[in-house]
């Protein structure tokens, strides 16, 4: 199970939302640069950052702060927040991004993900945010009415094969990861189902483990310092 570190930025800054509040913010950092490296230094295996200023449509972006980072790690990185037009996936991935996370495009636009997915699917990852089963896009904000096992075919049989599944109720809370859901997604033999959402704690790492998720996001837990990177390794 590989171990991916979130990095989110928003003003400039490392934050973290509480069920993507932004009126929930709380700073962690004024140097995503640095922060970076700390997560590289510990040894994660990917880094996931996500500009939550183009994903919540502020008129800001940190493009330019999101490629700083991937010039100076040496671990991949996948990038997430906004990213809705086939010119801003070429942007990213020009950049250098080993893959980019897409929500709300993937979903308003179907048949630009069939077109990417033959290019080169596995630089996409299908964002699939829910909450009560429901998949939620626009920065979380709207329901797609669309159940997520039904999402997760939809775009396996477009060939995408991974998806970052996240419980919008339990991001950022602490109060353990939706494993019924990630049991349920992981019934598809084909997809690889990155875990994320209100993991906090090795017992939760455990847990995702033992239901055979490809990878898991460490977020608020690991900022909060109840879980770190060097432990969550040695369980993966």
């Amino acid at each position: 199970m590989k171990i991916i570190t979130a990095v989110d930025i928003m003003d400039g800054d490392v934050v973290r939302l509480i069920k993507g509040n932004p009126a929930s913010k709380i700073v962690y950092s004024k140097d995503p640069i640095e922060i970076a490296k700390k997560w590289e230094m510990a040894g994660a295996d990917m880094l996931h950052v996500v500009d939550l200023d183009a994903a919540l449509c502020t008129g800001k972006n940190n493009i330019g702060i999101i490629t700083n980072i991937i010039n100076t790690v040496n671990i991949p990185v996948e990038v997430g927040g906004g990213i809705r037009s086939i010119d801003s996936i070429n942007e990213m991935l020009s950049k250098n991004a080993s893959r980019v996370v897409l929500g709300t495009m993937a979903y308003r636009q179907p048949d630009s993900i069939r077109q990417l997915a033959k290019k080169d699917a596995q630089k996409i990852v299908i964002s699939i945010d829910q909450n009560d089963g429901k998949v939620m896009i626009n920065g979380w904000r709207e329901s797609t009415g669309l159940e997520v096992n039904d999402a997760i075919k939809l775009f396996l049989s477009m060939g995408i094969r991974e998806f970052l599944l996240t419980s919008v109720s339990r991001d950022g809370t602490l109060t353990g990861p939706d494993i019924i859901a990630l049991s349920s997604a992981n019934s598809f033999s084909d997809a690889k189902i990155i875990a994320s959402g209100g993991i906090s704690s090795i017992e939760d790492l455990v847990r995702i483990r033992s239901i055979r998720c490809y990878s898991v996001i460490l977020g608020k837990a690991l900022y909060d310092g109840t879980i770190s990177v060097e432990k969550a390794k040695v369980i993966a």
